[in-house]
C-alpha cells in the first residue's frame, strides 16, 4: 500500500478536504467582501466602528479554532467537527441574510440579528477550521512529509478558488449600483444568501465523500474519535496525550486575566470590539503558548520546535494586519477614491478584493513547481526565509500604495491598476507566507498537539486581523468626506487643521453623515493622509521582515532537521 501511495502524486482525499474546504471559503470570503458596506449603507454605522467590527470579527473566527481543536482532539474527532462547523456557519450567513432582509423596518432588531450572525459563524468556524488543516498532513506516509509543502500549497488554491468565486458572485448580485451610482442597500441580502447556499454545498461534498477517499495510507478512516486512536498513529517514542498540571492550568487562568487587564487598561475609548474582544484575543493566544509549553511530557526537541512555531506566529501578526486592510480600509478607498473603471465597465467596490483570489489560483501551481524545483537541485531556502520574503513582498506592495496616493489631495482618484498591483504582490506575499507556514506546523507539531498548535497558529492570525481592525480604523478622510462636507456648507480641511471651530450644530452634522472631525491617531502620531497611511504599514512590515531574516540561523537549528 506504501509503495502505491508513494508512485501516485497525491491522495485522492486531498481532492475531498479541497472541495469542502472551497465552498467553506466561497462563504466566507463572498460575505466578507459585502460586510463592512453592509454595516455602513444598511446599518448606518460609522466607517471606523465597521473597521473595527469586521478585524473583531475576523479574530474571533480565528480565536475560536482553539477551542474547536481542543474539542475534536479529546472528544469528538476531526469529521464530527467539520460537519458541526459547517452546519453552524450556513446557519450565521442565514441570519445576515435575515439582518438585510428587515433593517428597512426595525434597524435596531437588524443589528441584534447581524450580531447574531456573526456569532454563530465564528463558532462554526472554530470548529471546522483546524480540523480540516489537521486532516491534510494525516493523509501522508511518514516517508512523504517532504510532499507536505505542495500539498498545502494545492490546498491553499482551493481556499482560494473559493474565495474567488465568493468574491465574484456575492458582490455581483449583493453590491449593487444604479446607472446613476446610487446603491442599492436592499441587495446586500442576496450575496449572504449564496454565502449560506454555498456553505450546505460544501458539508455535503464532505459527508458523502469521506468515508471512500478521507483515509489514511493504510486505508483507515480518518479524523474518527480519539477514542478510536491507537498507538500506531504516533511517531515512534511520542507520548499519546498531554500532561497538564493542576497547578499549570491554574497559572495559564491567572496568566489569561492578568493579560487581559493589561491589554483591555492599555487602549482607549469605550468601543467593546477595541477593549473587549481584542484583548481577550491578545491574552488567550499568549496563555495558550504557555500552556502548551508545560506539559511535562514535551522533550527537548519538541519544545524547541513548538518554540519555533510561537516565534513564526508572532512575526506572522504583521503579515496579517497589512493584508487583512483588503476587506476595510482598502474596501473603502475602493469605494471612495478610487476610479474603478475596468475595461469600460464600472466594477463594484466590493468586488476588487477579487484580484487577491483570482490571482492565487493562477500563481498556486507555478510556486508549488518552484519550490519542487528548487528541492531538486537542493537549493529550497527553509520554511523560515520563505515566510521573511513573504513579509518583504508586502512591504514592497504597502510602500507603492503609498506613494501612489501621495499626491491625490482630496480630489484626486487612484487608478484601480495601482489597487490590482497590489494585490498581486500581496498574494505572492501570501503564496511565501499563509501555505507554508500551515505545513511548518503540521511538520514541527508533536501528534497530540497537532490541532491545539493549528490553533495557536491561527491565534496569530487572529492577533493579526485584531491589529488589522485597530489599523484600519485610522483611515483618515476619504474624498467622498470632503465632498459631503462641502455638500452641508462645512471646509472639512480647514476642520482637520483646527483653523475652525465648529458649532454643536456643525458637529452633529458630521456625526450624522458619518464624517470624523478630527485625523486619527495611532501610536501618538496624528495619521493626516493616506500616505502616512499606508507608511504604518510599510515601517511594521518591513521591521518584521527584517527582524525574521535575522533570526533564520537560531530557527534553522530550533528546528532539529526539519525544513
Amino acid at each position: 500500500m506504501t509503495e502505491i501511495q508513494t508512485k501516485t502524486a497525491h491522495p485522492k482525499g486531498l481532492w475531498v478536504l479541497f472541495g469542502t474546504e472551497m465552498w467553506e471559503r466561497f462563504n466566507f470570503y463572498g460575505m466578507r467582501t459585502l460586510l463592512v458596506l453592509f454595516l455602513v449603507n444598511s446599518l448606518m454605522m460609522k466607517e471606523e466602528d465597521a473597521s473595527l467590527i469586521y478585524g473583531g470579527f475576523l479574530g474571533l473566527c480565528y480565536l475560536t479554532p482553539m477551542l474547536g481543536g481542543f474539542i475534536s482532539d479529546r472528544f469528538f474527532g476531526n469529521r464530527n467537527c467539520i460537519m458541526l462547523g459547517g452546519l453552524m456557519m450556513a446557519v450565521g450567513q442565514l441570519l445576515l441574510f435575515t439582518s438585510a432582509s428587515v433593517f428597512g423596518e426595525n434597524l435596531g432588531l437588524a443589528t441584534t440579528i447581524m450580531y447574531s450572525g456573526l456569532g454563530v459563524i465564528i463558532f462554526g468556524n472554530g470548529f471546522f477550521k483546524p480540523n480540516i488543516s489537521s486532516m491534510v498532513g494525516s493523509l501522508y506516509p511518514k516517508q512523504e512529509k517532504s510532499k507536505l509543502d505542495t500539498a498545502f500549497t494545492i490546498f491553499y488554491m482551493g481556499i482560494n478558488l473559493g474565495a474567488f468565486l465568493g468574491q465574484f458572485i456575492c458582490p455581483l448580485i449583493g453590491d449593487v449600483k444604479s446607472v446613476g451610482g446610487v446603491r442599492d442597500i436592499h441587495a446586500f441580502k442576496w450575496g449572504f444568501l449564496a454565502a449560506a447556499i454555498a456553505m450546505l454545498l460544501g458539508t455535503l461534498v464532505f459527508y458523502f465523500l469521506k468515508n471512500k477517499y478521507v483515509v489514511t495510507p493504510e486505508g483507515k478512516p480518518l479524523g474518527g474519535l480519539p477514542s478510536k486512536n491507537v498507538s500506531s498513529d504516533y511517531e515512534e517514542g511520542e507520548a499519546q496525550s498531554a500532561v497538564f498540571t493542576h497547578k499549570s492550568l491554574i497559572v495559564s487562568v491567572i496568566a489569561f486575566v492578568g493579560l487581559f487587564l493589561l491589554f483591555h487598561f492599555s487602549v482607549d475609548g469605550e468601543n467593546v470590539v477595541k477593549t473587549i474582544i481584542y484583548p481577550i484575543i491578545y491574552a488567550s493566544g499568549i496563555t495558550l503558548a504557555g500552556l502548551i509549553l508545560s506539559d511535562s511530557s514535551l522533550t527537548k526537541v519538541e519544545r524547541d520546535r513548538i518554540i519555533v512555531i510561537y516565534i513564526i506566529s508572532f512575526f506572522i501578526i504583521f503579515f496579517w494586519a497589512a493584508f487583512e486592510q483588503a476587506g476595510s480600509s482598502l474596501t473603502f478607498i475602493a469605494d471612495n477614491q478610487t476610479d474603478r473603471n475596468f475595461f469600460g465597465w464600472p466594477m463594484p467596490a466590493s468586488m476588487v478584493q477579487i484580484f487577491n483570489g483570482l490571482f492565487v489560483v493562477a500563481l498556486a501551481v507555478p510556486f508549488s513547481m518552484l519550490w519542487d524545483k528548487l528541492r531538486a537541485n537542493d537549493k529550497e531556502p527553509i520554511s523560515p526565509v520563505k515566510l521573511a520574503l513573504g513579509l518583504l513582498l508586502i512591504t514592497v506592495s504597502f510602500f507603492m500604495i503609498a506613494t501612489q496616493v501621495k499626491d491625490l489631495g482630496t480630489s484626486g482618484l487612484l487608478a484601480i491598476k495601482w489597487l490590482i498591483l497590489l494585490y498581486l504582490l500581496n498574494t505572492c506575499a501570501e503564496l511565501c507566507l499563509s501555505p507554508i507556514g500551515l505545513s511548518l506546523v503540521g511538520k514541527l507539531s508533536p501528534k497530540r498537539f497537532s490541532s491545539l498548535l493549528y490553533g495557536v497558529f491561527f491565534l496569530s492570525n487572529a492577533s493579526g486581523y485584531a491589529l488589522a481592525g485597530t489599523l484600519g480604523s485610522i483611515l483618515p478622510a476619504t474624498g467622498d468626506k470632503f465632498n459631503k462636507a462641502k455638500e452641508l456648507g462645512i471646509d472639512l480641511q480647514a476642520v482637520l487643521d483646527k483653523k475652525i471651530t465648529l458649532t454643536t450644530e456643525q458637529i452633529q452634522l458630521l456625526d450624522t453623515n458619518q464624517i470624523m472631525d478630527h485625523n486619527p491617531i495611532f501610536a501618538g502620531f496624528e495619521i493626516h493622509n493616506l500616505f502616512e497611511f499606508f507608511m504604518v504599514f510599510v515601517i511594521l512590515t518591513g521591521l518584521a521582515a527584517l527582524i525574521l531574516f535575522a533570526l533564520t540561523p537560531f530557527l534553522k537549528k530550533m528546528m532539529h532537521g526539519v525544513r
